[in-house]
């Protein structure tokens, strides 16, 4: 499994609409990849967004980074959506489950 773990902050500014009409499209646009797993976004009180995704593999990740339509909406967020953001990736991460039975 690889992991993306990406941290933002939306810029005060931004077309909420038009944000979240390509969060949609490339939420449906990374469920089709090959290699996807799951995503997740969560949202904390001062504004800061995480979002979680799996791949079953670091190349299927890498495929989705360079995806055509995925590339445009990512220079949109740079341009027009995100103040700041952090991007995370690591291969095998250490996994620690626990589950009531």
């Amino acid at each position: 499994m690889f992991l993306v773990v990406f941290r933002n902050r939306k810029r005060a500014d931004i077309d909420a609409r038009a944000y979240s009409r390509d969060a949609e499209a490339m939420e449906a646009l990374a469920r089709s990849q090959p290699g996807f797993l799951s995503f997740k976004s969560y949202a904390s009180e001062d504004g800061e967004v995480i979002a979680l995704s799996e791949w079953e593999d670091e190349a299927s990740a890498r495929d989705w980074g360079r995806q055509a339509e995925h590339a445009i909406v990512q220079g949109r967020g740079r341009d027009d959506y995100y103040r700041d953001y952090t991007l995370f990736a690591c291969d095998s991460p250490r996994i620690h489950r626990f589950e009531r039975s």
